[in-house]
């Protein structure tokens, strides 16, 4: 009933990510500022994900009102990122970040949720209101890249800026009745949290995004230390995302015949493919495309596998904090320790050497799949 509604919010989200993530770093370098100082100032954005979803996810479960609270921190995200035009030392911008991101951060986990609820029987349809967003993202880099050629990166703060106010302004064609709230579940949250199967599926996700780390933060400014051009990272960000389209098209038809613990090792296998050519083979063009093909791995089937698996482990009133669990804990906490460790890692031993660290990571994590994750997850794991 709400699928354009839904898609509309994934669309504006992920544009704002696609002008954030591959770009804010070469915006953070023409302001001043090195390598670990912008390794920092990402990780912030990363670390207020271990806080916020947590603290908006158990407002959420508590007051049943999951869509009010995307509202309010989708305006004041919107509000506080106004900032950056205030000032551009360290500091400021640090105290910046930490504000919008707190709101912002708190927003996409209880839209998931709503995603989920409003789905009902059908959880695996997700990834076709999902892809919306990757839609967005392609939009963004892509036209953001051709165009900071023209008119100068610049231009950026007042796109993400546009971009937050779209994701505010979606938000509000989305009713209450779209989470559909669960009455509360008689289980304790920590008696779920003990689980072994919800602590491998936590541990493999914060091992998969702190892979990304030096992917999310740096790979716009290491390809373009090896002299390519806006556009053509641009280009390379949107293949990537293009590939995991074609993913979220199929996985409503791969969760119930491949089963999630085969896509989970697959996806972290071909993850430590990925880091290792990127590492590797970063002057070959035909290489790094193939590289951002397995994006469709790396992310696609591994983010769609891993909502599915929170989504039946954490079930009646604890979808919210489940949600916000898996945000914190592996784009939160992972994001940021990958983050800082990447700028560490180029600053002291080379860029290439972050990537090779990240397919270490990456390994850890399939086989955490192969020993942690069973075929089919219920709530008795």
């Amino acid at each position: 009933m709400y699928y354009w509604r839904l898609s509309a919010f994934y669309l504006f989200y992920f544009a704002a990510l696609g002008a954030l993530v591959p770009y804010w770093g070469l915006y953070l370098k023409t302001l001043g500022f090195s390598i670990v100082e912008i390794g920092e100032l990402i990780a912030i954005i990363m670390a207020t994900k271990i806080v916020a979803p947590n603290v908006w996810g158990w407002i959420a479960d508590h007051t049943g009102r999951r869509m009010k609270i995307v509202r309010i921190a989708s305006l004041l995200a919107t509000l506080t990122f106004a900032g950056v035009f205030l000032g551009s030392s360290y500091w400021w911008m640090a105290f910046v970040m930490v504000l919008f991101s707190f709101f912002w951060n708190a927003a996409l986990p209880q839209f998931e949720a709503t995603t989920l609820n409003h789905l009902g029987a059908d959880p695996h349809r997700y990834s076709t209101v999902r892809l919306w967003g990757s839609i967005g993202f392609i939009i963004a880099v892509v036209g953001l890249g051709f165009a900071f050629q023209w008119v100068g990166i610049s231009l950026l703060p007042l796109v993400v800026l546009a971009l937050f106010g779209g994701i505010w302004i979606s938000s509000l064609a989305v009713p209450e009745s779209a989470a559909a709230h669960p009455s509360l579940d008689d289980e304790p949250l920590m008696t779920v949290l003990r689980r072994p199967a919800v602590v491998s599926v936590l541990l493999l996700c914060f091992l998969i995004q702190a892979s990304h780390g030096p992917y999310y933060t740096f790979y716009s400014l290491y390809l373009v230390d090896y002299g390519y051009t806006e556009a053509a990272v641009g280009q390379l960000w949107a293949l990537g995302v293009v590939a995991e389209i074609g993913v979220f098209l199929k996985m409503q038809d791969w969760l119930p015949r491949i089963g999630a613990r085969r896509l989970l090792l697959i996806a972290t296998a071909l993850t430590v493919v990925r880091w290792l050519l990127i590492a590797v083979f970063v002057e070959q063009l035909w290489i790094l495309i193939l590289a951002q093909a397995l994006h469709a791995a790396s992310f696609g089937v591994y983010h769609a596998v891993a909502i599915h698996l929170i989504h039946h482990l954490f079930t009646g009133r604890h979808q919210g904090r489940g949600q916000a669990l898996y945000s914190s804990i592996s784009f939160g906490a992972g994001g940021a320790v990958g983050s800082l460790a990447a700028g560490y890692l180029w600053d002291g031993v080379g860029a290439q050497w972050m990537y090779i660290a990240a397919a270490v990571i990456a390994a850890l994590a399939s086989w955490i799949a192969w020993r942690g994750i069973e075929e089919e997850p219920d709530r008795g794991m």
